[in-house]
């Protein structure tokens, strides 16, 4: 059998969207496809593990029955083998082995669960039929890989693409990998940090932090990774994004980090070496009323208005970084400019000095949104040169015109 390259597996599981074309909307196609390689790739693991077990000489009630034997267990009932085997009722089989994957593997709780596949006004037992049949015809070993990586980088390409074809929902669950890499870079993580994303979407600000640590040749499991998403289909793709990408010992909480922050130890707020975030542009309605009385005491610096939560985020960011720690957050760019109690917020981090730098960029950028944002990077140990000055450059001019948005240049 010929091995599967990345150009390959992307075509593959973008034509799948063919399948579901004029049957849901296209900001859902991902929760569906993600979902079924998903499934795929943890038969065809467990098949390869049981097949070397048995080689060894185990027998095959330890290759096939034994969890422990294996780095997921698959029930007989989850097996992709049995789904194709299924005519009728598939979405009621799919989440049935969903559920039972869960049962076996507590790192899986609720991230498969997260996508309902019984809905046969949308999707009928036909599409279902061409879905997995169309996934049939690749099997993923990761003898069959060219690459260790390469179900990760096919599934941050598809997340991508989703989210050009998802237009404005897109936003939501993803960031340019072009303005991710620019802002891990200046925060330059290394390895035996914890690192957060309080605003996770898919999961790219953690993900792109381990490729960092691999391109200084340092361990990438020497890094403590966290993060909350509030949308429950977000952060199911989040901790499968990290699971394809073989990271381990990761913390996504599912919830409003603003609301309810749920990265907590002894019911304190985790601090962070460091903190990234992209987290939605002047979100309304983003909890004025909790933080009046916050018990975490985040809002030190004042209350934003009611309608945009900008600096709700930021000033949530700054509380859960280390003394010496350090924060990359994307913003709008009248967060720069907006006056009343944004005015008065932005004082008071100027006046303690944590705003290292202002980064302007392009208009065009993000998913859903013409505006041109900016970066804020926060310092809580500036180094003694850069005391009492913040650093602002004008990149909105530096970038590639591409047919529906603009892309940062390297």
């Amino acid at each position: 059998m010929n091995k599967i390259n990345l150009e390959t597996l992307q075509s593959h599981i973008w034509e799948s969207a063919n399948i579901l074309r004029g049957s849901i909307d296209s900001s859902d196609y991902k929760s569906y496809i993600f979902g079924l390689f998903f499934l795929k790739r943890l038969s065809d693991v467990f098949d390869e593990e049981a097949e070397r077990l048995l080689k060894e000489g185990k027998s095959n009630r330890i290759a096939l029955e034994d969890p422990d034997e294996h780095e997921f267990f698959v029930p007989p009932q989850a097996h992709w083998k049995h789904l194709t085997s299924l005519t009728k009722n598939l979405g009621d089989a799919i989440n049935k082995a969903n559920d039972a994957l869960e049962e076996h593997n507590r790192v899986l709780e609720g991230v498969l669960s997260a996508i309902d596949f019984n809905d046969k006004e949308r999707l009928p037992d036909a599409t279902f039929s061409k879905l997995i049949a169309h996934f049939s015809k690749i099997r993923l070993r990761n003898e069959d890989l060219t690459e260790p990586d390469i179900l990760g980088r096919a599934y941050e390409y598809l997340i991508a693409q989703f989210a050009d074809d998802a237009g404005k929902k897109g936003g939501e669950f993803y960031t340019p990998k072009e303005v991710v890499s620019l802002l891990v870079e200046i925060l330059d993580p290394q390895k035996g940090m914890n690192v957060c994303d309080p605003a996770c979407g898919s999961g790219g600000m953690l993900v792109q932090t381990v490729y960092h640590l691999k391109s200084l040749k340092q361990n990438p499991k020497d890094v403590t990774l966290h993060g909350q998403e509030k949308n429950i289909g977000t952060w199911a793709i989040c901790k499968m994004n990290m699971l394809l990408h073989g990271i381990s010992g990761f913390r996504i909480e599912k919830g409003d980090t603003i609301k309810e922050p749920k990265l907590l130890q002894k019911d304190r707020l985790i601090n962070y070496d460091i903190v990234i975030a992209n987290p939605p542009f002047s979100l309304k309605n983003w909890g004025i009323e909790f933080a009046q009385s916050d018990p975490f005491g985040r809002f030190r610096y004042g209350l934003p208005p009611k309608g945009y939560g900008d600096l709700a985020f930021v000033q949530h960011m700054i509380a859960t970084l280390k003394s010496a720690g350090r924060a990359g957050v994307v913003l709008p760019h009248g967060i720069l400019f907006r006056g009343g109690a944004e005015d008065r917020i932005r004082q008071a981090i100027l006046e303690e000095d944590l705003l290292e730098a202002v980064i302007g960029l392009p208009s065009n950028l993000f998913y859903g949104s013409t505006i041109p944002a900016c970066l804020f990077i926060l310092n809580k140990q500036k180094p003694s040169a850069r005391k009492g000055k913040v650093f602002f450059l004008y990149g909105a001019k530096d970038f590639e015109q591409l047919k529906n948005q603009n892309k940062l240049r390297p």
